[in-house]
């Protein structure tokens, strides 16, 4: 089958557990379980259970591109399974070593030389916190102490200062600093905000995950955020 998204075309055959709606960005995936079903409005929901898929992203704004077959998946407790830890093959211009983040799709891609990428479930920014961009992981920190920015504070004035790194704290095992930005990749210890956009603007990511990734990235990765 083929699905038309705006002026990006994409096909594959059914076996997904997603919807789409219009976006910039391009989505095809192909599973072998589920129908795929279009609205009359122009949106595409394809609905599905596990096994084989082949996925393409794009984000125009800033150049993601890659082409994705999953190869097997790890599922996470207390997460929705859809955002199981998997290993994927991908086509993509990008290097190695390379984080892509779907911020639509509430997937962190990490980019293998071996013609695959780790992909990990994520929660984002809440409406009016979403953001896009091309940055470099500046600072990796375990278990990071918290400091909420003045901005926060003064929207939610109960918050400490500083809360130190802990099971308690929001920012979970592990932390990966994004440029000059107050943004982080981080972990949580709420499951259930995983594939959410609930956050401030940061990315956020089960503790087993964040460690995982944590122990594969070093400072001056490239991180791209669509």
């Amino acid at each position: 089958m083929e699905i038309r998204l705006g002026k990006f075309r994409c096909k594959g055959r059914a076996g997904w557990k997603a919807a789409l709606a219009g976006f910039g960005a391009l989505l095809a995936l192909s599973a072998v379980h589920g129908p795929a079903q279009a609205a009359q409005d122009g949106r595409v929901s394809i609905f599905g259970g596990w096994g084989n898929r082949q996925v393409a992203i794009g984000g125009e704004r800033h150049g993601a591109q890659m082409a994705v077959r999953d190869t097997g998946a790890r599922r996470s407790q207390g997460a929705d399974p859809a955002f199981a830890r998997r290993t994927v093959k991908v086509r993509t211009p990008h290097a190695p070593g390379t984080i892509i983040i779907d911020t639509n799709r509430r997937y962190l891609y990490l980019v293998k030389g071996d013609g695959t990428a780790v992909r990990y479930g994520v929660g984002v920014g809440r409406p009016g916190f979403e953001w896009a961009g091309t940055h470099t992981v500046t600072r990796k920190a375990e278990w990071p102490d918290w400091r909420p920015p003045e901005e926060m504070r003064a929207r939610q004035p109960y918050l400490p200062e500083m809360m130190p790194g802990g099971p308690r704290n929001p920012l979970g095992a592990r932390a990966l600093y994004l440029g000059s930005t107050l943004y982080r990749i981080h972990g949580t210890n709420e499951a259930t905000t995983i594939g959410q956009a609930v956050s401030s603007g940061c990315i956020r990511m089960l503790n087993e995950d964040v460690i995982d990734l944590y122990q594969q990235v070093d400072i001056g990765t490239k991180v791209v955020v669509f």
